[in-house]
């Protein structure tokens, strides 16, 4: 990092300023000599220059680096910077040959940004599909192995003796490895329905109450503390939830004649929803301070009390942008291992009982893939079957929170 670093700075930016420089410098002559305006100002025929001068060395070093750490093929660096400088010479050199009166600079300039601006924002979609595929071809190959849906519906999760299978040494008496993900969808389920059950009518309510019904000094104080909760490490809420959580769970249980383990479901639920709190009222709370002031102001001249604003007019208003807020909760939510790991345990479980101990799904991706197993063993590659399947189901709530959202956004908006 260092080095790219420096090589920004003290090889990048001062030859991008010598363009600059020599590209304006040039045009502000041309101009005094030929005694016309130019069709730019000298600025954009020295950003003009630069373009041409920087673009394509940076684009082919980037391309060495790709080939060098994919081990294609590993590019000299003595044969890098002859490349580079080469192609920095020769683009000042048309860059400059190109100047005249009629080169429209100002319009190159405007489409070079649109161009980084659409590349920019295919980064990300880039990024995506790339995920998807790498998932996509590994959970292929697992369930060419595995029935997708005896792993869909299978109730029993025992995958430890996939690797007698792998070694050519699964015997008759050999126990047969199970990929039932029932158990692990049902835990993730459960701890998550419980942490939005603690954290979507906190976070609301916490919104609400910033928004309409607290002074800015009142505000100021609370939304800060509020957010601190995202930034505490989730290792630390993981101790909270083993250490203090569990046993006080345990100990309200037993008053109450309930049986529950040490590593229940319950306390990471209870501590995940205090941990994306933020998530909900920071963003509901903006989402209500949105909503323009006259839908406000026409209740309250309706005879409307606030909370009968709030209930009747803002919430309404602002349901999409909620909805947002608790998907991005629900996500994190989704995927939260530390906390389940150090609070309930590892062993897949099929209960509805929230004092008993659980698992999730990253958990099990988790686990899969840092065990001591080969790569193509099932049970590795049942972590890309575990992920290709809470990949479609994040997608369906993605879909139906869309039509959700457009149904409101077209009523209030």
């Amino acid at each position: 990092m260092l080095k790219v670093l420096l090589y920004f700075l003290i090889g990048v930016l001062p030859l991008c300023y010598m363009a600059f420089y020599i590209g304006s410098k040039k045009a502000k002559k041309g101009e005094a000599a030929l005694g016309e305006r130019f069709h730019s100002r000298p600025g954009h025929y020295g950003w003009f220059t630069v373009i041409w001068m920087a673009v394509p060395s940076l684009v082919i070093s980037f391309i060495f680096t790709l080939l060098g750490s994919s081990k294609v093929f590993i590019v000299p660096a003595s044969m890098r910077l002859s490349t580079v400088l080469v192609l920095a010479a020769f683009g000042l050199w048309f860059a400059l040959r190109k100047i005249n009166p009629s080169l429209r600079a100002r319009n190159f300039i405007e489409q070079t940004i649109k161009v980084a601006l659409i590349t920019a924002s295919l980064v990300s979609i880039i990024t995506t599909i790339g995920i998807v595929f790498s998932i996509l071809f590994e959970a292929m190959h697992f369930f060419s192995k595995v029935p997708i849906w005896d792993f869909i519906t299978g109730t029993e999760w025992s995958p430890d003796t996939a690797f007698l299978e792998g070694a050519g040494r699964d015997g008759s008496e050999a126990a047969k490895a199970q990929f039932g993900s029932l158990p692990i969808f049902s835990g993730t389920f459960i701890i998550t329905i419980i942490a939005l059950l603690v954290a979507v009518p906190i976070g609301l309510f916490s919104a609400i109450f910033m928004s309409e019904y607290a002074s800015n000094r009142v505000r100021g104080m609370v939304k800060p503390i509020l957010e601190i909760l995202a930034g505490i490490p989730t290792v630390v809420y993981g101790f909270f939830a083993a250490i203090t959580v569990s046993p006080l769970v345990v100990r309200t249980a037993e008053a109450m004649g309930l049986q529950a383990d040490y590593t229940n479901a319950l306390s990471p639920g209870l501590v995940m929803g205090i941990m994306i709190i933020p998530f909900v009222s920071s963003l509901s709370d903006d989402v209500i301070n949105a909503i323009p002031q006259n839908m406000r102001e026409g209740s309250l001249a309706l005879g409307m009390t606030r909370s009968e604003t709030m209930k009747h007019v803002l919430l309404p208003a602002a349901l999409p942008g909620i909805i947002s807020a608790v998907l991005l909760a629900l996500s994190r939510a989704i995927g939260e291992t530390m906390i389940v790991v150090m609070a309930a345990g590892l062993q897949p479980n099929l209960t509805w009982n929230p004092l008993e101990g659980m698992t999730t799904v990253t958990v099990r991706i988790v686990d899969a893939l840092t065990g001591d197993q080969s790569f193509d063993s099932l049970e590795t590659l049942s972590a890309f079957g575990l992920g290709f399947v809470l990949l479609i189901v994040t997608l369906i709530l993605n879909i139906v929170s869309s039509i959700v959202i457009r149904k409101f956004r077209k009523q209030y908006v």
